[in-house]
This record gives structure tokens, C-alpha cells and sequence, in this order.
């Protein structure tokens, strides 16, 4: 059996929460370094769509999407924008992105690696927050899939497909069922696909603060600190150099999110990471209350009841970290949200709005990267999740865990090494 480690966490986010907890309950001495408070509003774990879905294993980058290209350029109003003036830098990252959607064959594998991420995530969330003493947090009542009509959902024939190819069962709705399942849609969804199996939380940035105060219980130590670079010799780490000081450990988990670039290359690898820049807009005293998540297939948004109110959560615009937010991009989900639920558009003028955006860590390939980093294998990479880092957090803790330990993984991690990048 090997010694216990001292092993750095870089990154409070539900990666590096989940992380940090899974690799205490292994027997490992943690130290989880985050600059600022885990779960809180900078996080890309605090703003999510706070969908557990089983449902998504459909990579973004889908055959036939280069045709759609120069509309994206074109259309502010889409669920996919990208900024003319940051084109050329992410260009390199849009040809592997497109490549990755090529065929049918490549997504096809795409799906089923991310299938064995987050198949069974509901349940696997649920249970990590009954081990964090918050059951409540976790929902299990289902996820709909909204759509105008059947023709649209035939629309997503072959995103569906995937799905059934990989096990999800779902049920279809007549325009009847689903609005008695939830009256408050407007009348022009008239068809739908319930997905029993998945689940919500109801407090993503509560949730991830809940880990890490569980993890801290089970003897965790939390270093405010920013990360910077590693200290290596023969191959070996030696600390995780930080604002704050230097930590000496034996190992670290890169978990920084689109932060993660950098410190990566640090650690030997050179990893095309961009951030498809989500935002979400939340109505603190809807008129209408949710019964369970809706996704209104025409808006590619999350509709969900969280503790701050409703909340719309989407859109994918690709730009830049540094570049300011345009929040005509959450006034677009506002708007779909009105239309989408008559009641709100009603008591429009009394309604309390907030937003929020944030980066999705997302690499071309719609993978994230697990594995052992190419300078040392006492560093391990722990990002890129993209649209499923909620989803798929509790699975990605435990890979990281078996890579520390070299136990056994749940899975074979290949398709997420670094190297595919090389």
C-alpha cells in the first residue's frame, strides 16, 4: 500500500471541491488552494444551468456545424455568438473544434467516453450531498426537454439517437402530458422528451461551498492563495508556488478552470483551452414556480428553480477571459424566458432581475483533460469540462483519486489525457 501524500488542490470549483474531498476520503493529506471563496460569484460552478443530466453526452461540435459558421459570426441574437475581433486568436481553436464534429463516427465516441462522466451523476450527486449533510440540495425528479413540436425534436434526431445508443431512456410527451407535468410553459411547446433519470441542485455555488466545508471536517486544509507555477527536481514535485508563498506537497491536481492553461503548461503540456463564455439571468419573485427544470429546446437554455429565484442559464460566446460582458446576452435569455412563460411577461414590471456570466473551461474536442500532466507524473490536469463541470464533478473527483492512489480507475481515462493534444 502507498504512503499517504500531501497533495495540492489548485482550484475551489466543484472539479477541485470534489477532488479534494475524494482524494481526503483516500487517505490523503490535502491542502485545496483557491483565491477566492469556493462556490462564490466568480465561479463558473456558481452560475451554471444546475442541470444533472445523463442527457448530456452531445458534444457541441456536431457534423455539418462548419456550415453554420458564418452565421454565428453574424447573428447577435443566437445561442452561439462569436466576437469578430478576437477571430484570429481563436482560430487555431475553432479548426480542432470543427474537426472534432466531423464525422459521425468521432462523436459517436465523444458521446460514450462522456457517458461513463456523467450517466449516473444525479445519483452520484445525491449521495455526495448526503455524505456532506445536505441532501436537499440534490432534486431527482426529472428533466424536460421542451420543444415547439415533434418536428423540431426530429430536428435533434440524431443528438437523441446518441443518447439511446448510450442507454438514456426518456419519455415523449404530447402537447396534454406535457403541460400537465408543467402548466406554466406557454402553448406553443407542444411535445417534449422527460428524462425520469436526471436531477438538479438547487444551490450550485451553496453546493460546492458545502464540499469543501465537508472536505475541511474530514481534515482538509483551505490556503487562499493564487497559484503560479510548480517547483520541480528530477522530474519530482517539490511545491506549488503561490502569491501567498510556497506550499511544499508531493502531488497537486491542476482544477483551476479556464485558469488552467497556464499553470498546465508549467506542468509540461500545451492544452487548447478557451472559455465559451455562459451567462444567466435569475428573477428573485417569479410569478410562476417551475415543478422541475425545463430545457425549451428553442432557446438552448436551462430553466431551473434555484434558492435565488428562476433562473435562465446559457448562451456560448467566444471571445476572450479578459473581454468585457455583453449583456445583451442575458438580456436575450430574459426575453426568451418571457415568452416562454406567459405569467412572467404579465408581471413583467414588478419582476427582480439579477445576472451573471462566467468561462466555461472548454477544450475543442468537447473532452475535458484527466490525466498526468507530461513534466511529472506527481501532477495530475483536472479541467476543460466545458458544459458538464457540475455534472460531472463527483466522477471527475474520483478519477483524480485512483490517479493519485493508482488504484483501479471506475473507467479507462484514455481518451482524456493530455497527450491527444501533443
Amino acid at each position: 500500500m502507498l504512503e499517504p501524500k500531501h497533495i495540492a488542490v489548485i482550484g475551489g470549483g466543484i472539479v477541485g471541491a470534489s477532488s479534494a474531498l475524494a482524494l481526503a476520503r483516500s487517505g490523503q493529506r490535502v491542502t485545496l488552494i483557491e483565491p477566492d471563496q469556493p462556490g462564490g460569484t466568480q465561479a463558473a460552478s456558481y452560475g451554471n444551468g444546475a442541470f444533472l443530466s445523463p442527457a448530456s453526452i452531445i458534444p457541441m461540435s456536431m457534423p455539418g456545424i462548419w456550415k453554420k459558421v458564418p452565421g454565428y459570426l453574424l447573428d447577435p441574437q443566437g445561442p452561439l455568438t462569436i466576437r469578430w475581433r478576437y477571430l484570429a486568436r481563436l482560430a487555431p481553436w475553432l479548426v480542432r473544434f470543427l474537426y472534432a464534429g466531423y464525422s459521425l463516427e468521432k462523436v459517436q465516441r465523444t458521446a460514450a467516453v462522456l457517458w461513463s462522466l456523467v450517466g449516473d451523476s444525479p445519483s452520484r450527486h445525491a449521495a455526495l450531498a448526503e455524505s456532506c449533510g445536505h441532501p436537499e440540495m440534490i432534486h431527482r425528479d426529472g428533466l424536460i426537454y421542451a420543444y415547439t413540436d415533434r418536428a423540431a425534436f426530429e430536428e435533434d434526431a440524431l443528438a437523441w439517437r446518441l443518447r439511446r445508443e448510450n442507454g438514456l431512456v426518456w419519455h415523449e410527451l404530447s402537447a396534454d402530458e406535457l403541460h400537465e407535468l408543467e402548466p406554466a410553459l406557454g402553448a406553443s411547446y407542444s411535445f417534449a422528451a422527460f428524462v425520469e433519470a436526471g436531477g438538479h441542485c438547487v444551490d450550485p455555488g451553496g453546493f460546492v461551498a458545502a464540499i469543501v466545508a465537508q472536505a475541511e471536517r474530514e481534515g482538509i486544509t483551505v490556503r487562499k492563495a493564487n497559484a503560479k507555477d510548480f517547483a520541480f527536481a528530477n522530474g519530482r514535485l517539490k511545491a506549488v508556488l503561490t502569491d501567498a508563498g510556497t506550499i511544499a506537497c508531493d502531488g497537486a491536481v491542476i482544477a483551476a478552470g479556464v485558469h488552467s492553461r497556464s499553470l498546465a503548461a508549467r506542468a509540461g503540456d500545451d492544452i487548447p483551452l478557451e472559455s465559451e463564455r455562459g451567462y444567466h439571468v435569475e428573477l428573485a419573485n417569479p410569478s410562476v414556480t417551475l415543478r422541475r427544470p425545463v430545457m425549451p429546446v428553442d432557446g438552448r437554455m436551462a430553466n431551473i428553480m434555484t434558492a435565488g429565484g428562476l433562473r435562465a442559464s446559457g448562451q456560448v460566446e467566444l471571445a476572450s477571459i479578459e473581454a468585457a460582458p455583453d449583456w445583451k446576452r442575458a438580456d436575450i435569455l430574459r426575453d426568451h424566458l418571457l415568452r416562454t412563460y406567459p405569467a412572467l411577461a404579465a408581471s413583467r414590471a414588478d419582476l427582480r432581475i439579477s445576472r451573471w456570466y462566467g468561462h466555461r473551461p472548454s477544450t475543442p474536442d468537447g473532452l475535458p483533460v484527466i490525466s498526468r500532466a507530461s513534466a511529472s507524473e506527481d501532477v495530475i490536469h483536472a479541467f476543460g469540462h466545458g458544459h458538464i463541470g457540475l455534472s460531472a464533478g463527483p466522477m471527475t473527483g474520483e478519477l483524480v483519486a485512483s490517479l493519485v492512489t493508482r488504484k483501479t480507475p471506475p473507467f479507462d481515462p484514455a481518451p482524456f489525457s493530455a497527450a491527444r493534444f501533443r
